[in-house]
Formats: C-alpha cells, structure tokens, sequence
C-alpha cells in the first residue's frame, strides 16, 4: 500500500520475556517489514497514540522506537500528518537484500566445502 491508501494495519509482534527492550523489539519489527516489502516507501505508520494503545505499552516506547527509526533514516515524520517509510529506504533495503543474499551463498559454498549436504543446511541454522 502507498501513503494514498492510509495507515497500514502493521501490530508488532513483542515479547516480553525476551530481554529485549520494549522499543529494540518495535524497531526490530519494523525494520523486518521494510526488508521484507510488508511495509513501503511512503506507507503511513500507526500513530504513537494508536499503537500505545493496541500494544497496552506507554506511548514514550512507541515515540523512542520511532525517533530510532528517524535518525536511522527509515521513516520520516510529518508534524501533524504522521510518520512515513523514507522513500529513500527502497535503494538501502535492495542493497541489504543483495548483501544477504551474497552472505548466505557464501556460508553455503563454505559449508559444502566442508562436505555439508545443502539438503543438511536448513537443519544447521535451526539447531542454533
């Protein structure tokens, strides 16, 4: 969805037995759905107010994730229309893919010269 269509429905998924800040875990989740195109350049954020409330968390949470995410440079706030994906983030995102993605065929042609089956891989990374 663009900024024409309004706020994206986007509710973050915390833990709170996890150790990780509150505030780590909203960026962390935002940042997911930016990677992962769930959220795009000029798509709306829920307001600190909204998502306060929806998560039950004080908003002082919700505003510090996002003052985060500014000086990251993935969103942008509008005083008074709201905060928005950067529309700079679409050439950041399809470079860390692109980085990822020679990471991971880097790991993969290191396992196999270690004799690891690429069939065997999945299991590697999910037993750690």
């Amino acid at each position: 969805m663009s900024s024409t269509s309004g706020e994206k429905k986007f509710i973050p998924s915390l833990d709170e037995a996890s150790g990780i800040p509150l505030y780590r875990q909203i960026i962390q989740e935002i940042e997911r759905a930016i990677v992962s195109s769930r959220m795009l350049p000029g798509d709306r954020l829920p307001t600190i107010r909204s998502l306060a409330i929806e998560l039950k968390m004080n908003p002082n949470t919700i505003a510090k994730a996002y003052a985060e995410l500014e000086l990251r440079g993935l969103v942008k706030t509008q005083v008074g229309s709201g905060t928005y994906v950067s529309s700079s983030v679409g050439a950041d995102v399809e470079e860390r893919l692109a980085r990822i993605d020679e990471t991971v065929m880097r790991a993969i042609r290191e396992l196999e010269s270690l004799g690891v089956q690429r069939s065997e891989i999945p299991d590697l990374f999910r037993n750690k």
